[in-house]
């Protein structure tokens, strides 16, 4: 479990990083360059969901927990802002998602 939501985590950082460049570039008068390593960003992103052994969509869905995280921690660390109750709970809430949705018991 822990491997999963590490892998999870470094996907979630290589998709933060991949939109936040854009973001620097078009919103804070950042150059044109840095455009080049957040599409290498991007295509790690694309990867590493690849590496998952479950299904896209269960992936998928269950990675979203992982996001909210690793979004509310770059909220904090890079932005400067810190998460209010509210984000706590809804990243617990998303994160008890992720648990069930990936990790809950399947029948037959």
């Amino acid at each position: 479990m822990i491997q999963t939501l590490a892998l999870f985590a470094i996907t979630a950082l290589a998709e933060i990083v991949g939109c936040y460049l854009p973001y620097l570039w078009l919103r804070k008068g950042g150059s044109v360059l840095l455009l080049i390593p957040a599409a290498a960003s991007l295509a790690l992103f694309a990867w590493l969901l690849t590496l998952h052994p479950e299904a896209a969509g269960r992936t998928y869905a269950a990675y979203g927990g992982v996001y909210v995280l690793i979004a509310l921690l770059w909220l904090w660390g890079v932005d400067g802002i810190r998460p209010d109750r509210w984000d706590l709970a809804g990243a617990a809430f998303v994160f008890t998602g992720l648990l069930l949705i990936y990790f809950g018991p399947r029948g037959a």
